[in-house]
């Protein structure tokens, strides 16, 4: 990697980010870095095939002064540039895989930071793991910024504290908005998001088995389209991702995980409420709150306590309650520590996220519990 000339800090290592699709999030995460400039960062490069994308980047890049960002329509020539050290893939899901294969095989070695969900199907998922092994100079980190949240962060601790006890129960609500309009409306279809509980819901399935501290045996889930884009007809097609969804995952140690997602609960005070039941004791996390609550059995209901949640390193709020500000510090750390350190949310992370959402979306299908073996073992 290049480094400083000088400033501050002029003891680290200058790391260059190139960003790989330039929507809305890709666009969420140029403010991000420039918001870590001060950690001896820099975006020099963006690509996307989209002209629109590329012209409201470049007037972005001028509104957070970074001048001299070059613009790509092609990923190919980002990484041929030899312009950055690290890529951040933000591109609409189905193109991640291509896209990951693409960094993974370039003889110049890129650090990558890649959206959820890893890619759309397991098989894909499996084939980046494998090349990847074959890369160990290169980390790459899924972006399950949720982890990040500080009101998640918080029951995060308190769970690893034991002050709950053995976790038996995780709940999580998300009740919200309507998918936004994204660029040729490809997140208006299954085959491109790999479905809302791929797309959307790796996130919470994520968090699942950090709270229950174990992997998923069986999904089983009930959903469907009943409000949303129903009305809406692209190229002739009408869209087919569900806008609600109960899922119920069985863990191997016997605990147990519930998500209830509605698509069409704009009047809602919390977008997410993550409730954590243990033997001793019971959590629970609100967003956009940002506030956590822990009781325990024996002091009942009077002796539960409420916790602010707080992170005073954030710098950006952004769209995720600075989660996504604090996954690239967390990137970046990782980058930084390269020679012994490994990325947070690996590539299995990212790969049973991405299976646990599948089978809730065959289970939708298929009106059955589906077992997480069969959707791996699946070709």
């Amino acid at each position: 990697m290049a480094t400083d000339a000088g400033g501050d800090p002029a003891s680290r290592r200058r790391v260059r980010y190139g960003i790989i699709g330039v929507g809305m999030m890709g666009r969420e995460h140029m403010i991000n870095i420039s918001h870590i400039r001060h950690e001896g960062v820099l975006l020099s490069c963006v690509s996307d095939p989209h002209p629109s994308s590329r012209d409201l980047a470049a007037q972005l890049a001028r509104s957070l002064d970074f001048p001299n960002l070059q613009v790509f329509s092609d990923h190919h020539e980002l990484l041929d540039s030899g312009l950055c050290d690290v890529v951040v893939v933000s591109s609409p899901n189905m193109t991640h895989f291509e896209i990951l294969m693409d960094i993974i095989s370039h003889p110049k070695p890129h650090h990558v930071l890649v959206e959820k969900p890893l890619c759309t199907t397991v098989q894909d998922c499996r084939k980046v793991i494998d090349a990847a092994k074959k890369r160990p100079e290169m980390l790459v980190q899924v972006g399950l910024e949720y982890r990040y949240m500080p009101p998640v962060a918080k029951l995060i601790e308190i769970v690893k504290s034991g002050a709950l006890g053995q976790v038996r129960m995780v709940a999580i609500r998300e009740h919200r908005f309507p998918f936004l309009v994204k660029v040729n409306n490809w997140n208006r279809f299954n085959v491109n998001t790999g479905g809302t509980l791929v797309e959307k819901c790796c996130h919470f399935f994520d968090l699942m088995r950090l709270f229950a501290g174990a992997n998923p045996v069986s999904v089983m889930a009930s959903g469907s389209i009943d409000v949303n884009h129903k009305d809406e007809v692209y190229d002739g097609k009408v869209p087919d991702i569900i806008d609600n969804a109960y899922v119920i995952i069985e863990f191997d140690n016997g605990s147990r995980g519930m998500l209830d997602l509605c698509m069409f609960a704009e009047g809602s005070k919390n977008e997410q409420e993550i409730s954590v039941v243990g033997d001793i004791g019971k959590g629970e996390a609100f967003v956009p709150e940002s506030i956590v609550c822990i009781g325990s059995r024996s002091a009942g209901r009077d002796g539960v306590k409420t916790i602010k949640a707080d992170d005073e390193r954030i710098r950006y709020e952004g769209l995720h309650h600075g989660s996504s500000y604090l996954e690239h510090l967390n990137f970046l750390s990782a980058v930084r520590a390269q020679d012994g350190g490994k990325p947070t949310v690996g590539l299995e992370d990212g790969l049973l996220s991405v299976a646990m959402g599948v089978a809730g979306q065959q289970s939708i299908e298929k009106r059955r519990f589906v077992s997480i073996e069969e959707v791996l073992l699946e070709h």
